[in-house]
């Protein structure tokens, strides 16, 4: 639990927008709000998303419980416009994304346009807003650590490290992150930018390297699969964090926003304090395993033509600009991600072999 002192703080009902509502970290940052303060919550989605890491809050939505759905597009300005023009919320946590690196070589211009464009269009409204009607959100700006590409090993990142484009995405989170700096710098919106290094746990997306590791694991203890494991690239080594504790730091983040205490667009490193080689990853997953005969094969399909193959990071600005570091350890956050995916299939939620 996070001692954050909000609860009752706010004498005006404050209202969080979430883009990508229906996304791990989306979904995660939505029960952190109704847990840890007062605020409602206005989950912002596309009307054909799945719902599957929200049915634990379909109730309160349907009754108006804090929680509430808009529909909408950052493809579609109207759209936006007409959500935060009725709306009209004081924070918003804008974590949609097309977020898979894989999948940005597939489909690099649907990845460029949503996550660049569709954050400026975002970024376009409330602009516009505050120049009519002094409306001035708080405005989290959710980039990525992959906007510093390939690394030299040995190397830390920090928040001034150059960027380097490895991927459709990366390039696209560049532009993110940009947007988000020159709309604070210019004009003086209350934005923030976090560069998230790797992060997981429950609900994270079956396309992601631990997360199709603990759901192979998951398919062979239930009979579904082969005793084999199909990865990629195993030689990377990275930073893991639990996106639980992810969301906690987006959220105090907007706190100081909001108290002033931070420049518009200024940018945050956050990572975690645990790095491991893939490979060790693997060891620890089928450690977890009930089963001990399970192999490990490479599959080409799954190899980027450019990896992002070392990232470690200086976490020093963000832990000295709000009280925050990372409490859940790896070890937890994988064996939460493989119980997830233990479960999923126990319901008969039979996953795609990708």
């Amino acid at each position: 639990m996070c001692a954050c002192g909000t609860k009752g703080v706010w004498k005006v009902k404050t209202t969080a927008l979430i883009t990508g509502f229906t996304g791990q970290v989306g979904s995660q940052m939505a029960d952190f709000i109704l847990t840890e303060s007062d605020w409602d919550v206005c989950g912002m989605m596309r009307w054909q998303e799945p719902m599957n890491n929200l049915y634990h809050l379909t109730d309160r939505i349907n009754r108006n419980d804090r929680v509430s759905v808009q529909y909408a597009d950052l493809n579609d300005y109207a759209s936006l416009h007409r959500l935060l023009n009725e709306v009209r919320p004081s924070f918003i946590f804008h974590l949609a994304a097309q977020s898979f690196p894989k999948t940005s070589f597939d489909s690099p211009l649907e990845t460029l346009q949503t996550n660049i464009l569709g954050t400026a269009n975002l970024l376009e409204v409330i602009r516009q807003l505050k120049q009519a009607s002094d409306y001035d959100p708080v405005v989290h700006v959710c980039s990525s650590s992959e906007v510093y590409g390939k690394v030299a090993r040995g190397v830390q990142l920090t928040e001034e490290s150059k960027f380097h484009g490895t991927s459709p995405y990366s390039i696209s989170k560049i532009g993110t992150d940009y947007l988000g700096q020159f709309y604070g710098e210019a004009y003086r919106l209350k934005t923030f930018v976090t560069r998230m290094g790797t992060h997981s746990g429950p609900r994270r997306s079956d396309v992601f390297f631990e997360s199709t590791l603990a759901k192979q694991v998951a398919l062979i203890e239930a009979g579904l699969q082969d005793p084999i494991v199909y990865l990629g690239n195993l030689s990377s080594v990275r930073t893991f964090q639990d996106a639980r504790d992810a969301v906690r730091a987006y959220f105090l983040l907007a706190l100081k926003s909001a108290n002033g205490a931070l420049a518009s667009g200024e940018t945050f490193n956050i990572a975690g304090a645990e790095a491991f080689a893939l490979n060790e990853i693997v060891e620890m997953v089928l450690g977890m395993s009930t089963r001990s005969d399970i192999d490990v094969s490479t599959d080409s399909g799954r190899l980027r033509p450019i990896d992002a193959d070392y990232q470690m990071f200086d976490n020093s600005k963000i832990m000295k600009t709000i009280d925050w570091s990372p409490t859940i350890t790896v070890e937890t956050m994988l064996r939460d991600l493989l119980n997830h995916w233990r479960m999923e299939i126990k319901r008969g939620n039979m996953p795609l072999n990708r």
